[in-house]
């Protein structure tokens, strides 16, 4: 009898510790009968995320954006005056412009209240003052969440941001595309991208085509868990004289923080630029190295300068106080490099700014990063071993020649479905057409100028 009642005790004990993990876990609240579509695979932030769906390799996906009339007017008024007020493209990185509410479609399925923003600096400054209206956009799926209690935390298949890139001034369309996927593929850390044919709405019931977009993940939202595992570490992006790591320009309110924002700890930054302008680095470079590598990817580093320094992408780090991110991954303790916005890649430059040199000799002490390393004969050996590498094993013209082709194939279509209103093509789809031949030209005399370099 006694061992009856142990057996029955024990069974409900089980049972107990059993319902007691069940409502400890987090569970999937479906929203409203109102929002008919939400679904645990598509619109919630338990599922994962689901990168095939979202950047697929070998198709073009097409989304609607649909505004209110009221809508669409609360973005374009605000748009207006920030234009207005700037004094130029720079102006609008510190005055963002404000999200409106959309609804958004894409394989027949519908997200409500979606956040909508215009971004970018030049690409939207001058777009809109050359009368173009097919201009960057940033997407926010649970943007106003308080407003419409039954969207918290709406996911696009497990995406909170979205960045659409209007390949302003790209004639080619495949700029930022190949050059992430260059970095990705050398194992530099970058975001994933997609190509997007985009209609919106603006209130008329009428969609409209406003061109072929690219579509990139944002580095803080999945990226750093994709690539590093992890997103607890710090996330800057930095933006201003501080970002250049100079000796007399340094300030740490020019390192916005994208994780850990309610922490006021900016340690790893400070020790980073204490540690590059340590006096070791002239009198014990040996130690200045350990002390380097010890709180900054040193290699990571200089396979990113390998890279951008082949495809010549000149508005970064070495020209210009931004596109770059930095991660402090806590798997290893090390301040890793992350690549953004490369669609001024594969030209030499832009009116009287040039890309950086391949020996990077030009590079002055305001840009320390690279001149306190390219300093050090064995990180100089390390950068051209690093070329070399590239060139011949990943942008080598037999090798480019044939994703130049697929994607040419890929995008044809949505570039020349574009109209003159949504559009950077001046002269039609000949623009495209000579512009992919440029690319191809580029990469085979950017490979002549390394091979040259290097030997």
């Amino acid at each position: 009898m006694n061992i009856k009642i142990k057996n029955t005790q024990s069974v409900w004990l089980i049972l107990i510790i059993l319902l007691l993990i069940v409502s400890c876990r987090e569970v999937e609240v479906i929203p409203n009968k109102d929002i008919q579509e939400w679904t645990f695979e598509t619109h919630s932030d338990l599922n994962g995320v689901n990168y095939d769906v979202v950047f697929p390799k070998d198709i073009v996906n097409r989304i609607d954006i649909v505004f209110s009339p009221s809508e669409y007017k609360t973005i374009r008024s605000n748009l207006a005056k920030l234009i207005t007020e700037a004094d130029g493209p720079n102006d609008l990185t510190d005055n963002k412009p404000i999200y409106s509410p959309c609804d958004l479609y894409f394989n027949g399925t519908e997200w409500y209240h979606v956040g909508i923003r215009y971004k970018g600096n030049s690409s939207l400054y001058g777009a809109n003052n050359n009368g173009n209206e097919k201009l960057p956009l940033r997407l926010k799926f649970d943007a106003f969440e308080d407003e419409y209690p039954e969207i918290k935390n709406q996911r696009f298949y497990g995406f909170q941001h979205l960045s659409l890139g209007s390949n302003y001034n790209d004639p080619s369309f495949m700029r930022e595309k190949i050059a992430t996927e260059l970095f990705r593929d050398f194992g530099v850390p970058a975001v994933k991208t997609a190509f997007y044919e985009v209609y919106v709405d603006e209130g008329t019931g009428t969609p409209v085509y406003n061109g072929l977009y690219t579509l990139d993940e944002v580095v803080f939202d999945t990226m750093l868990n994709s690539v590093f595992g992890s997103n607890t570490g710090n996330c800057y992006k930095p933006n201003g004289s501080g970002s250049m790591f100079s000796l007399n320009e340094f300030t740490l309110s020019d390192f916005e923080k994208k994780t850990n924002e309610e922490i006021a700890d900016f340690s790893d930054i400070e020790e980073l630029y204490e540690v590059l302008h340590s006096p070791l680095r002239t009198s014990d470079v040996e130690a200045w190295k350990a002390n380097l590598e010890r709180v900054f990817d040193v290699q990571g580093f200089l396979k990113y300068l390998a890279v951008n320094n082949t495809i010549q992408n000149w508005d970064t780090y070495g020209n210009m106080r931004h596109n770059y991110y930095l991660y402090h991954d806590p798997a290893d303790g090390l301040i890793k490099w992350i690549v953004w916005d490369n669609n001024e890649a594969f030209q030499g430059g832009a009116a009287q700014l040039q890309a950086v040199s391949l020996s990077m000799s030009e590079v002055s002490s305001d840009w320390p990063l690279i001149s306190f390393l390219i300093d050090v004969d064995s990180y100089e050996q390390d950068y051209k071993a690093y070329l070399r590498d590239f060139v011949e094993n990943y942008y080598n013209p037999a090798r480019m020649e044939i994703i130049f082709d697929n994607y040419y194939n890929l995008i044809l279509s949505g570039v020349t479905s574009e109209t003159s209103k949504y559009t950077s093509l001046f002269a039609g789809s000949d623009d495209f057409e000579t512009a992919v031949k440029k690319m191809k030209e580029f990469c085979v005399s950017r490979n002549e100028a390394i091979m040259l370099y290097l030997n």
